[in-house]
């Protein structure tokens, strides 16, 4: 029997495209973690909002059910951020607007589902509900804002959770506060978000959702636009055909037809000359990001780190060390937690060392 009368419970809840991960948190342990996969038939079935958040709700009951964990427990649920408008890194709350904006985005994503569930449990519960640095995380100098139209302007759209985390875990383990520190971190996943971070906040980043930057395993990254352009006004092709080279088809798996990073790796392991070429070019697109980034902070870095699902290739993280380790010291953070980082945040405000702010 777990003695919880001194301890603090958080659920937190992460819900993706095909599956939703649940993880139950003691004081920053995990004593509980399930990834629920949904079947893709069931959920093509649900025609509105409210269909999806409530089968992923009953879901998630349906798996605690069977557990020792029990929700009168909980001290908060903690759930990850949707695409909300444009807000600044930190907890919040979820509230009515929230919830609103939640349903109503025109972005849609499964991580929007998330807020709601969790207020709908915690208010049956008497508890609070909160997200943490959704990928909206807008902190942009005014100067990043601009593109080299005033109908474009560039956006925040990036792994704000992960590599808020990262950061906030190297400044711990140098001794450091993160607000004190310029850094350029480097989240190397399905997409490749690479940002400043000055001063505990991140003043440019590339677009990872569906804009600019490096080519990842399936995101073509930034394309040369007067072709993209004619590409696209040529009849050859439909709008939903033009998003999939950029995102879906892009990349890794428009080069070699897959987007498997490890398959890629064990292929250029085995000499696969294509396989090794996809990776140097990988690395070079990354370090020439790194590169304008430190050129935006005049080169005062603290520190390069890598993190992300690819970090754990010692190849692409060799590659990007060796053509920008000039300028900062490299470190490596493979993989990535978001429950764990979701379940910090929400720590963070039990222990007072955060508030929660208001979603307006």
């Amino acid at each position: 029997m777990r003695d919880i009368m001194c301890k603090k419970e958080i659920l937190v809840i992460n819900p993706g495209s095909t599956s939703t991960k649940i993880a139950w948190f003691v004081n920053l342990e995990c004593v509980f973690k399930k990834t629920l996969k949904h079947p893709v038939e069931e959920l093509e079935n649900q025609q509105n909002f409210q269909e999806k958040y409530l089968f992923r709700k009953n879901a998630i009951l349906s798996e605690l059910a069977g557990t020792d964990m029990h929700l009168k427990d909980l001290t908060m649920i903690v759930s990850r951020g949707g695409m909300l408008k444009p807000i600044e890194s930190g907890v919040y709350e979820v509230n009515q607007r929230m919830l609103h904006d939640l349903e109503h985005t025109k972005l849609k994503h499964a991580s929007n589902l998330g807020g709601v569930i969790a207020h709908e449990l915690a208010t049956q519960l008497n508890i609070k509900a909160y997200i943490a640095d959704p990928v909206v995380v807008d902190e942009l100098d005014d100067l990043a804002r601009y593109s080299g139209h005033p109908n474009f302007e560039r956006r925040s759209v990036f792994h704000a959770l992960n590599q808020k985390a990262i950061a906030r875990q190297h400044a711990r383990e140098i001794g450091r506060e993160y607000e004190e520190l310029n850094l350029i971190g480097v989240h190397l996943g399905g997409g490749i978000s690479v940002a400043l971070h000055r001063n505990g906040r991140v003043v440019d980043v590339n677009q990872a959702l569906d804009g600019e930057g490096a080519m990842s395993p399936e995101r073509s990254g930034t394309l040369p636009a007067g072709e993209l352009i004619r590409m696209a006004y040529s009849g050859k092709y439909t709008q939903q055909e033009m998003m999939e080279m950029v995102v879906g088809k892009g990349g890794f798996v428009a080069y070699t037809g897959t987007n498997d990073g490890f398959e890629l790796s064990q292929k250029a392991l085995s000499g696969d000359k294509d396989a090794q070429r996809m990776f140097e070019v990988l690395a070079y697109q990354v370090a020439k990001e790194i590169g304008a980034l430190a050129a935006v902070n005049a080169g005062k870095i603290d520190t390069i780190f890598l993190t992300g699902g690819m970090a754990h290739n010692k190849d692409i993280t060799r590659l990007i060390r060796e053509r920008v380790e000039f300028i900062a010291p490299v470190k490596v953070f493979p993989g990535e937690d978001e429950m764990h980082a979701l379940a910090q945040n929400g720590y963070m405000l039990l222990e007072g060392r955060a508030e929660a702010k208001e979603y307006v």
